[in-house]
């Protein structure tokens, strides 16, 4: 009888079990976002709801903006979400990506040790802060990966001729104190700072990881230093499979009031890391 009862109580278990997995989301929804927005936290607020909303499961796959598009060409994921302009139109203009739109931005910080030995004043522009760092052959960390932020990077020294000879000539970082770490930004920071050294940061990422910290702002508010981030749908004319429909449920419902509200209000360590997305732009 013993035997019998166990054997029920065991069946009604598994069909217990059976209800409470059907009730999941079956189907996959697949994005690559950067490593900035997944260190921020911001997803893991504001998914959930999106998720709950349409019963798709959002698989988020965090890597740098370069490798972000990668996936997309290849046709392995529905979306990104990234923040790399340039490299933004050109995935458009080669019929990778659909439907890019404006999301909400941050800016870039530079930020350095608190002794400063570059001398890098607060209202620098981002090139005459770099030029200063190479100048001085200040230790500088880069991520070195392609991602948004490293071509951000790029960009800057790009800007920031030197007077050689007395010749302007391109500044190109190279030496012992130019280090590059192919890291996330997150693991980025965090080297730097065993290595007390300059890093280009974006604002997320950096109030984050404030805590464990000890380098500190020391340029800040250049336009040069603007960081805006957007979704882009995959062209289903190029992957038939891509949930197209649902990717752009997603880009309208981030787009919603509500939720650029809930971004523009999303703080770490009382700082606000993201603004909400400009309409105009959209």
């Amino acid at each position: 009888m013993q035997k019998y009862l166990f054997s029920l109580i065991f069946i009604f278990g598994l069909a217990l079990t059976g209800c409470g997995e059907s009730d999941r989301p079956t189907q996959r929804l697949k994005i690559t976002t950067t490593t900035s927005v997944d260190n921020s936290g911001l997803l893991n607020i504001l998914l959930p709801a999106f998720e709950k909303e349409v019963n798709y499961r959002v698989d988020v796959i965090a890597v740098g903006t370069g490798k972000a598009l990668k996936l997309a060409k290849n046709g392995d994921i529905d979306a990104v979400i990234v923040h790399s302009p340039p490299l933004e139109e050109k995935f458009v203009a080669d019929g990778f990506g659909i439907n890019r739109r404006h999301i909400m931005s941050n800016d870039f910080f530079i930020i350095g040790p608190p002794d400063n030995p570059a001398k890098i004043e607060m209202a620098d522009p981002a090139p005459d802060a770099f030029q200063k760092i190479a100048r001085t052959k200040s230790l500088f960390l880069s991520r070195g990966d392609e991602s948004g932020t490293h071509q951000k990077e790029k960009s800057i020294w790009l800007a920031s001729p030197m007077n050689i000879g007395g010749q302007e000539a391109r500044l190109e970082p190279k030496g012992k104190w130019y280090l590059e770490c192919g890291q996330g930004m997150g693991a980025t920071l965090i080297i730097a700072n065993e290595k007390n050294a300059y890093c280009l940061v974006d604002r997320g990422t950096y109030f984050a990881y404030k805590k464990k910290l000890g380098l500190v702002i020391l340029c800040r508010g250049d336009q040069r230093l603007l960081n805006p981030y957007s979704i882009i749908a995959v062209n289903p004319a190029r992957y038939p499979e891509i949930k197209h429909e649902t990717v752009i449920k997603l880009t309208d419902w981030l787009l919603s009031p509500k939720i650029q509200k809930m971004i523009g209000e999303y703080q770490q360590d009382g700082e606000t890391l993201f603004d909400p997305a400009n309409p105009e732009r959209n």
